[in-house]
């Protein structure tokens, strides 16, 4: 794994990892667009964790922090990339990320659908709670 390099995005990264994510990630959120983004990155320069082998784009995960809890989303993998350990070194980066902000916990937005999610997400040592729910409303 040493030619997988992890980074944190810049502004001018956003319009690759917009297209990155409609190959490569499983779903569509409403901020997935250039101003979600790029507030995203105004808010918290360092939340958007890029992995690049060769310079090419091979995955994503924001480590998003509040200052209360630890959230991990986008976590995304290019299916030609897959089973390569990058989901795992993404996911170390963010989980040290958290743990230098003094973070305790991650929640991690899953599909439900995503069985091949679930896995990789177990296997770092995650589980599902089922006894919250997700309440959502579009603003």
């Amino acid at each position: 794994m040493s030619d997988l390099h992890i980074r944190c995005a810049t502004l001018s990264d956003i319009d690759a990892v917009l297209r990155f994510w409609r190959d490569a990630a499983e779903g569509t959120s409403i901020s997935d667009d250039h101003d979600g983004v790029s507030r995203l990155l105004a808010r918290d320069p360092e939340a958007l964790l890029l992995a690049e082998r060769d310079g090419v784009l091979t995955g994503t995960v924001i480590a998003g922090f509040d200052g209360w809890r630890c959230s991990a989303y986008r976590l995304a993998v290019h299916p030609g990339h897959r089973r390569q350990g990058i989901a795992t070194a993404l996911l170390e980066a963010a989980e040290e990320r958290f743990a230098a902000l003094g973070g305790r916990r991650v929640d991690a937005m899953v599909l439900e659908a995503n069985d091949q999610a679930h896995r990789t997400w177990a296997a770092r040592g995650y589980h599902r709670e089922d006894h919250w729910r997700r309440w959502v409303k579009a603003l």
